[in-house]
């Protein structure tokens, strides 16, 4: 594989929109998710609430895609110069040689569960205002930011449960390798709604405090929201500092349709096979974002599938102690936190978790650790054991 560059990227979550907020969260290991009510919800629970999505007006031209989700997109695409590089990328490759390749789980569903609440009491017909289309259908997202920026190239989305932001990434790859495309917008945006919050409280996977991955009493998940957007493009010369995409290993061993492999077989595959394409060795990486989903069985699984692969030795942490699990967009805010890690040469602590539990033989950072970061690997595992890795790497100088 020709490593692809990752042209821009940014994120918004609930520690705030752009990677100023996300960076000084990381840096000062502040988290994002706190008890509060929010819609009708009536769960003892905490959420990460992306701040003022209410509030947010879908650019006019788009007003039909008004939706929770595509406004939580709109917001992070306006951050960071992201949108300005998308534009300058289209001028030069040309609209037909960009493509679109986001990952969600419930995209604009929280408009239908709003209708339905105001559905005719005599036919139980939805609401005239609701446009399915433009707001709960999956390719929603797609559809609004291929036509935020105006291109014509192949635009999809994926939607593998929590590994469908990361798999984009390998979908963008494959383009380029065939020569369909030039460039990609690659992402995950999910924001918070019912069936969600629900629909893991019927599992009983909810936690009734701040989720603690990797912690020895960690009981659940908390359910947060994101969109996280990055930029690749294919060159031929990378400058030395440019961030990479090096490697990406996907598996699928279908072992449950919501329990992970006991013994992470299939998340041991996807990160051999994203090592391979990168052509290192486990101990090149300095730094694994791993998917830590805070639940006994998750954890516990990818815990063993990391040792498998790199021992103990290798600095470890989970996001969701910041922002919360935020199921579509998880594997491309990992993504981004790697990113960040290699611009920046830290890596990140976890937050949240007070005690590892001895029994996961990782090392997981509960203190930020100031090294060169030169490779960072990004987990996101999802139901029916969809698993995908990503290899990023730092140009040396």
């Amino acid at each position: 594989m020709e490593p692809l560059i990752l042209r821009s990227f940014t994120m918004t979550s609930a520690v705030g929109a752009g990677l100023a907020p996300t960076l000084d969260a990381l840096r000062h290991q502040r988290s994002g998710i706190a008890r509060k009510a929010w819609e009708t919800v009536d769960l003892d629970t905490c959420i990460g609430e992306v701040a003022g999505l209410d509030d947010v007006e879908i650019r006019p031209d788009l007003r039909a895609f008004d939706c929770r989700n595509n406004r939580l997109a709109q917001i992070a695409l306006e951050q960071d110069g992201f949108a300005d590089a998308v534009r300058d990328s289209v001028t030069q490759w040309g609209p037909r040689r960009v493509g679109v390749f986001l990952g969600t789980s419930t995209s604009g569903i929280l408009s239908s569960e709003v209708a339905y609440r105001h559905r005719d009491p005599l036919t139980g017909a939805l609401p005239p205002g609701l446009d399915y289309r433009h707001t709960h259908n999956s390719f929603s997202v797609a559809d609004f930011v291929r036509q935020y920026f105006g291109v014509a190239g192949p635009a999809f989305v994926v939607s593998t449960a929590c590994s469908s932001s990361g798999k984009v990434f390998a979908s963008a790859q494959r383009m380029v390798d065939l020569g369909l495309i030039d460039a990609a917008v690659v992402g995950g945006v999910d924001s918070l709604c019912l069936t969600t919050l629900y629909g893991f409280n019927s599992l009983q996977l909810i936690s009734t405090q701040p989720c603690r991955p990797f912690d020895r009493d960690r009981d659940g998940i908390t359910i947060g929201e994101a969109a996280a957007f990055g930029l690749l493009e294919r060159s031929t010369r990378s400058a030395p500092g440019s961030i990479v995409l090096s490697g990406i290993g996907e598996s699928s061993d279908a072992h449950h349709m919501s329990a992970p492999h006991p013994q992470g077989l299939g998340a041991t595959l996807a990160m051999q096979s994203a090592l391979q394409m990168a052509q290192l060795d486990a101990g090149a990486i300095d730094y694994i974002a791993l998917h830590g989903t805070s639940t006994p069985s998750n954890d516990a699984a990818e815990a063993k599938a990391v040792s498998a692969v790199f021992g103990a030795r290798t600095p470890c942490s989970s996001l969701k102690g910041h922002i919360g699990h935020t199921l579509g967009a998880a594997g491309a805010a990992n993504a981004v936190i790697c990113a960040l890690a290699l611009r920046h040469d830290f890596a990140p602590a976890g937050v949240g978790t007070r005690e590892v539990d001895p029994a996961l033989p990782v090392n997981y950072v509960l203190d930020n650790i100031r090294k060169p970061i030169r490779h960072a690997l990004s987990n996101s595992f999802g139901f029916g054991g969809s698993n995908c890795s990503l290899v990023l790497s730092k140009v040396p100088a």
